[in-house]
């Protein structure tokens, strides 16, 4: 990409757009594109094919998305399914019409079916049934993947996907009804340690194992595959090496100081057993993630207190 080719992020302000911005810009591209929900709702058809019309982007990186925990994929059920279909469908389908030079989508680890072998090689993907608890969060992102390989198989556009693990990092959401499960602990032990509560209580056994990836890593991928991946397979992005719920609840415990006691609540679901990426492929390419998971959490829980974010 030339430094002043014209990017459209969608997405931008969550908390994977808004690192690729910083990662684009920390590249030298100045002529990046955005919108927010409020001026360009990507679930309509109409709006996003005048702002193609319009901007004209020659590259577009597709990190918009409907997301949320265990609780909300399992609630919110029809909205994860309808409105990640749309947005992705949208602007898909108006990056072909519209020429863009290349695209890349983002979808989720949760795309692999539940009891898949370790670590999940993209060739799994379709193998077996989803984790029931976020199947409609999977499905779309499977037909993400989907379409912009028949839109490539079709008419030859250069569209891509990349499969990110479980993120964290600045701008996360924080909300303990919707959130993922590190940020999640995050503010469960802040609480607990502001209130002086002599425990803490975590969703499901603290068994399940999960992989976690510091958002700037991934968006320093997303930089690296524009430039550098023109194929049609997806590929995993992560750091290769997981850790049990509990074992990450003690870490987070320890970065923010709390002294009480892990109480896990095994009534409620602990979704996947495993979730680890076979990341050999990207890895084979050349890039690698830079950021520790310990070193990553307490960056991130500094600068979180720092903006008094665990306060709203």
């Amino acid at each position: 990409m030339n430094r002043d080719a014209k990017i459209f992020v969608a997405g931008h302000r969550g908390m994977v757009g808004s690192s690729i911005i910083r990662a684009l810009e920390l590249a030298g591209h100045s002529s990046i594109i955005t919108r927010t929900s409020k001026e360009l709702d990507l679930r309509n058809q109409r709006a996003v094919e005048e702002f193609f019309a319009k901007a004209n982007p020659e590259y577009v990186i597709l990190a918009a998305a409907k997301v949320g925990g265990i609780f909300a994929n399992d609630t919110y059920r029809a909205e994860f399914l309808y409105d990640n279909l749309m947005i992705e469908a949208n602007v898909i389908h108006q990056s072909y019409a519209h020429k863009v030079k290349k695209l890349l989508f983002l979808g989720s680890s949760c795309i692999y079916p539940k009891h898949a072998p370790q670590p999940l090689k993209e060739e799994y993907l379709l193998s077996g049934e989803l984790e029931p608890t976020n199947e409609p969060y999977a499905i779309a992102k499977i037909t993400g993947i989907k379409l912009a390989e028949s839109y490539r198989r079709q008419y030859g556009c250069n569209f891509i996907s990349a499969m990110p693990t479980n993120l964290y990092g600045p701008n996360d959401n924080y909300n303990l009804k919707n959130s993922h499960v590190l940020p999640a602990l995050m503010r469960k032990f802040h609480i607990a340690k502001q209130e002086g509560h002599d425990h803490v209580q975590i969703w499901g056994t603290g068994s399940p194992k999960r992989e976690f990836l510091h958002v700037d890593d991934l968006a320093a991928a997303c930089v690296f595959l524009m430039e550098k991946y023109n194929e049609e397979m997806f590929l995993n992005i992560g750091t290769g090496t997981d850790i049990s719920i509990k074992e990450l609840a003690l870490i987070v415990k320890k970065i923010v100081g709390f002294e009480g006691a892990l109480q896990f609540d095994s009534t409620k679901p602990d979704g996947t057993p495993r979730k680890l990426m076979d990341v050999s492929r990207i890895c084979g390419l050349g890039w690698s993630p830079l950021i520790s998971l310990e070193d990553g959490i307490k960056m991130v829980y500094e600068e979180e207190v720092r903006h008094a974010v665990f306060a709203d």
